[in-house]
């Protein structure tokens, strides 16, 4: 696979694709010129307040609720370094080497505006922090998301300093300075305001909403996939899924969903086999009828997410911030509010997503709702258990998903002895947006697998070409019905499979 394009950086806003290359693919970053000559342009004003007898945020005072003390210039280097060594406070499990590329990317966007006085030496450090792969340990615990992702910030700045501890390229924990000089990058020994430029910022929350936003889409493409196998295999009428009829109600998920369902079911001879007067059903359960208004609301929500998002990556997010006249103005964008609501509404669909595939698989498997299905789709019923259990799973994962849809930006710790009185929770709302997402994802596999399963008991008659060529590749990694096996590796291969898009890409094949 060839590499990723290098990722300009510079006062032009960054692309949701960009976040994604750079975080998961490695894609490289690169300054251009133009950029340079901004950053160098506002360091020339914070140079100019470094040498002023009036005091300015961050440049010659303290800090929160310490900006009161004016701060001499022989203490000001001290100052910063103290700055990033105190804040780098975090506790808990190391966060994940994507989100933490994704917020090292964010900030050296803002910091490669020219908005935040830093000088070109220090962005030109950082970005070839990032470039030769190294990736400073960042823990779970620290960012209340507001002034910045404070803890997860400094941990970044920790190590630019060639201080703390760093992951290389391949993944060795390692001393930051051992690091930064086996690339040959000589470790940034902070001028004033530069400390408070690399931690005064929402990019950890924003990286992980634009990783959310990529794997939901995936993801509910892949619901309408699993719902539309279900409905072909409890013998649900497809009807509902006619665009006349969703042009009643022109939401615009809903109608993608609609229609994908309806192109996921054509030619099924499962689902013509009770199209004629035989057929007594009147109408499909709500679980199966409403897949589209559900998962379109759903599609809605993240289209709403990523338009935050693309605001938030035009943004310069730093405090005090540099204007174009050279003006030095505190401010409060760093707060995490905009971007924390989208995260927690987020979860709300998540957790719906999968509560309505979570019925659909309990109504595959109760042989009174079924319509003649074997109960539990065992191979013989009461000495085979089938897929009873793997419902449990997916039932504790939904149950979990729905305590992970209570918002954490309702909440609010005032610190900084009361200067910081109003927080976001933002990045902690990130956090739990990312477990929910791999339980969805967890679901919608075990979904996968009992419909398979089911289609398969619906022999002789033959699914739908694109459920069908879903099957197949299923089937490569696990096995058609028969007696009972150990289920756990079945499930782990079927939510590998969910994960790599590989499921909704060969269904997508199978229809063009």
């Amino acid at each position: 696979m060839a590499n990723p394009v290098a990722v300009p950086l510079g006062a032009q806003a960054l692309e949701r694709e960009q976040v994604v290359a750079v975080a998961r693919e490695g894609a490289a970053v690169e300054l251009g010129h133009e950029t340079v000559a901004a950053v160098t342009k506002a360091r020339a004003h914070i140079e100019e307040l470094a040498n002023a007898t009036k005091p300015t945020y961050g440049v010659s005072t303290g800090f929160g609720a310490l900006a009161v003390r004016h701060i001499p210039p022989d203490r000001r280097a001290a100052l910063q370094r103290s700055l990033i060594r105190s804040h780098a406070a975090g506790a808990g499990p190391e966060v994940e080497r994507e989100v933490i590329r994704a917020l090292t990317l964010l900030r050296l966007r803002t910091l490669a505006t020219g908005h935040t006085g830093v000088r070109p030496s220090t962005v030109d450090a950082m970005a070839r922090m990032l470039n030769a792969g190294i990736t400073p340990v960042v823990h779970e615990y620290g960012s209340l998301g507001c002034s910045g992702d404070l803890a997860p910030l400094s941990s970044v700045a920790l190590a630019l300093i060639g201080e703390g501890q760093v992951r290389d390229a391949s993944g060795e924990l390692r001393p930051a300075a051992e690091a930064l000089a086996e690339a040959g990058i000589e470790p940034v020994a902070l001028a004033e305001k530069e400390g408070l430029a690399l931690i005064n910022g929402t990019d950890g929350m924003l990286g992980m909403l634009v990783l959310a936003t990529t794997d939901l889409n995936q993801l509910l493409d892949l619901a309408d996939l699993t719902a539309a196998m279900s409905v072909e295999a409890l013998l649900g009428t497809d009807r509902v899924f006619a665009a006349d009829l969703h042009a009643l109600r022109p939401h615009p998920g809903q109608a993608r969903s609609a229609a994908r369902m309806a192109e996921l079911l054509a030619g099924s001879e499962i689902v013509a086999s009770h199209r004629g007067p035989d057929c007594t059903r009147v109408q499909d359960a709500y679980s199966l009828r409403c897949s589209p208004q559900v998962h379109g609301a759903a599609r809605d929500t993240v289209a709403y997410a990523e338009t935050v998002a693309d605001r938030e990556l035009a943004s310069a997010i730093d405090n005090p911030a540099v204007l174009a006249d050279g003006r030095v103005e505190s401010n409060g964008n760093f707060h995490g509010a905009p971007v924390a609501y989208v995260l927690d509404f987020l979860a709300i669909p998540v957790a719906d997503v999968a509560s309505m595939a979570e019925r659909r698989t309990d109504r595959m498997l109760d042989v009174a709702r079924s319509h003649g299905l074997p109960p539990f789709l065992a191979d013989d019923p009461g000495v085979d258990s089938g897929h009873m259990i793997a419902h449990y799973t997916q039932a504790a994962v939904v149950s979990e998903l729905k305590r992970l849809a209570a918002p954490a930006s309702v909440d609010s710790i005032p610190t900084s002895a009361m200067q910081e009185d109003h927080v976001s929770m933002g990045w902690s709302a990130a956090r739990k947006l990312r477990r929910a997402v791999d339980g969805l994802a967890t679901v919608l596999a075990v979904e996968l697998l009992t419909a398979a399963r089911a289609l398969d008991l619906r022999a002789p008659l033959r699914p739908a070409p694109a459920t069908a060529a879903v099957v197949r590749l299923l089937r490569e990694h696990v096995a058609g019905p028969g007696p009972d096996r150990h289920l756990a590796p079945e499930i782990a291969a079927a939510t590998e499979l969910v994960r790599s898009g590989l499921v909704t890409k060969v269904a997508e094949e199978a229809l063009s």
